[in-house]
């Protein structure tokens, strides 16, 4: 797969300005603002020049126990997704796209993966809603849920914006966050490539595979 490459100092920048309002029915923001690429190389994964770090997270999983980000999968590949549980449309359909994608990995390859997804909706997500959402996606699947400040913290390192879950126009609570995956390599703990909102079930099916490895999409 072609695959973009960005410098990180500017992709912190642009990515942390862009919020999507999962369900709000607005499709004008993007998750992440384009800074530089070259022609013809448009598609879902974006291979970082310069990794992020892995966040310093300590938060809950779904058995209600602390779970440390860095400790739990260090040297493992790991996607990490914010999103919240009550989410109609972009929240389940990466999650999904993730599941469908990983299930096509040999066995041995699939226990190696971790997907983490962090809750920006804790008041409302907590471990046991965490644990029966993600069971109907991929009981394998992690769930974090937490303090909001720090969540907000952890997402931020990455360029990940989020704001405290409010009510929309309707008056309905939406949870508005940037939608990016972060893939993190086994071999270095760095997060060295971005996935936007965009990435398709066949995106990760190609890319899965090499993220394992370490290697580049």
């Amino acid at each position: 797969m072609r695959t973009k490459t960005f410098a990180a100092a500017a992709l912190l920048a642009a990515a942390s300005l862009t919020l999507t309002a999962c369900g709000s029915g607005d499709d004008s923001d993007k998750p992440i603002a384009v800074v530089s690429e070259e022609a013809g190389t448009e598609k879902a994964a974006t291979v970082l020049d310069k990794p992020f770090e892995k966040p310093d997270l300590v938060l809950t999983d779904t058995q209600g126990k602390k779970y440390d980000l860095r400790k739990e999968t260090a040297g493992k590949p790991t996607l990490i997704y914010f999103g919240y549980t009550h989410c109609p449309d972009v929240c389940p359909l990466t999650m999904n796209n993730i599941a469908v994608a990983k299930k096509q990995l040999p066995k041995a390859e699939q226990d190696k993966l971790r997907v983490v997804f962090v809750t920006t909706d804790p008041k409302r997500d907590t471990p046991a809603e965490l644990g029966k959402w993600l069971k109907g996606i991929d009981s394998g699947f992690v769930g974090l849920t937490g303090d909001f400040a720090t969540i907000q913290a952890g997402a931020r390192t990455l360029g990940i914006s989020i704001d405290p879950t409010k009510k929309d126009k309707n008056g309905k609570l939406v949870s508005e966050h940037g939608t990016q995956v972060i893939a993190f390599s086994p071999k270095t703990d760095g997060g060295y490539v971005l996935y936007g909102e965009d990435a398709t079930v066949d995106d990760y099916t190609k890319d899965l595979p090499k993220i394992v490895k370490g290697e580049n999409p």
